[in-house]
């Protein structure tokens, strides 16, 4: 995925703190592999940043030492949506007012619901 500097730091500003995969490894206590299968299957969302460019995730996709569990669902239906993975990032720790708040801070609360309705009525 081809990003400009732009889209980097317009992301890096929305999302905070990002973990490097052997940091996400670390903290689930399984193999970087293992991440990367997280990954490949819609768990988590990575984005290439820095210089040498790093694969990384946010901070806040993990809470007490897992992946939010509620968020795979969500990132698959944006995927579904054709969201590239920086669309995904970006709408994920933007505020929305009508929620309020951020889809992710929803999310780490366990609310689903309203969150889901939203991204599914990206597509229409």
């Amino acid at each position: 995925m081809n990003i400009s500097a732009d889209d980097i730091a317009r992301l890096d500003s929305l999302v905070g703190d990002w973990l490097p995969l052997p940091d996400v490894a670390e903290i689930l206590d399984i193999s970087v592999t293992k991440v990367q299968r997280l990954i490949e299957d819609y768990h988590l969302v990575e984005m290439r940043r820095g210089n040498p460019k790093v694969r990384s995730v946010p901070a806040e996709f993990l809470l007490d030492d897992a992946v939010v569990l509620l968020l795979r669902g969500t990132i698959m239906v944006l995927h579904d949506q054709h969201f590239s993975d920086a669309e995904i990032l970006e709408w994920l720790f933007t505020s929305d007012d009508s929620l309020p708040g951020r889809p992710i801070d929803h999310l780490r609360r366990g609310q689903r619901g309203e969150v889901r309705r939203r991204a599914q009525s990206l597509g229409f």
